[in-house]
């Protein structure tokens, strides 16, 4: 069984930096794309970065500029470095990994680190 394990959460106050990682464990081949989502209370989950295996990355519009997902393939680890948070961007933020496996590709999702961002 593979698991996604984020970490990094925390209370920053506006303006501050916060850093999240996205360990993947388990018996696997090999993790083709991934990404960070967020929701906020009230809200829909939403996109927040993805990267693919190669390094190809999108962000959503209200996160370019401040926030830089990369990975390290060979730890099998993703991170997400947020600078200039804002309080808007007051969430649980998630990881996601497409996961290749004996049995093809499975979707995962970690379990969850709050961000609070304070005005």
């Amino acid at each position: 069984q593979v698991q996604l394990v984020e970490s990094g959460g925390g209370l920053v106050q506006a303006g501050g930096s916060l850093r999240l990682s996205c360990a993947a464990s388990g018996i696997f081949f090999s993790i083709d794309d991934m990404g960070w989502y967020r929701q906020a209370p009230g809200k829909q989950r939403e996109v927040v970065a993805t990267i693919a295996r190669a390094g190809r990355t999108n962000y959503a519009d209200s996160v370019k500029g401040r926030f830089t997902i990369s990975r390290e393939n060979a730890k099998n680890t993703m991170y997400l470095q947020m600078n200039t948070l804002k309080p808007e961007d007051t969430a649980v933020y998630y990881c996601n990994a497409q996961v290749r496996g004996a049995g093809g590709y499975v979707e995962r999702w970690g379990q969850g680190t709050l961000v609070t961002v304070s005005s």
